[in-house]
């Protein structure tokens, strides 16, 4: 995995930290724009979130491999993009409570993890998709269904 992270910036000097940390960027940017955090409609997030991965798998697989192989390394001289990314939206969620978009009664942190957890949860899941085309559609469409349904339980959509 690390080649392919590799021949992405072309280069074969920097550490694995510092490849990860230019993929990880790259990444939560395509993600952030392609799915468009709405502090009022969480649960159209949810679903936009997992329409993305399930598109791109093998992006969600790049970003769990760091996860996985570079647990506690520092990035030198750089800040880490996720920690990064979970601080702004984090404030962005703090924001929403405070303007009665969202119930005040949860962390903020907790809003991002059920929200981004529950929209990921099929993604992982290829060998449980049926083999045939028109029944993972129909299956991926259930199973989406079911997250915007579960999302709507616990962070209800709120008219602006």
């Amino acid at each position: 995995m690390i080649r392919s992270i590799r021949a992405l910036r072309g280069t074969e000097q920097s550490s694995d930290e510092e490849l990860y940390a230019t993929v990880a960027a790259r990444e939560l940017t395509a993600v952030a724009e392609a799915t468009r955090l709405d502090l009022t409609d969480l649960p159209g997030c949810a679903g936009r979130v997992h329409d993305y991965f399930t598109a791109h798998p093998e992006r969600l697989r790049i970003m769990n491999w760091g996860r996985l192989e570079l647990v506690g390394a520092p990035l030198a001289g750089s800040d880490d993009p996720v920690r990064a990314t979970m601080r702004r939206k984090t404030e962005q969620v703090r924001a929403a409570q405070q303007a009665g978009h969202l119930d005040p009664s949860w962390d903020p942190a907790d809003i991002l993890m059920f929200v981004s957890q529950i929209a990921m949860t099929w993604v992982g899941q290829t060998d449980l998709l049926p083999p045939d085309e028109g029944e993972r559609i129909a299956f991926l469409t259930a199973r989406r269904a079911a997250i915007v349904a579960a999302e709507h339980r616990l962070f209800p959509a709120v008219a602006v």
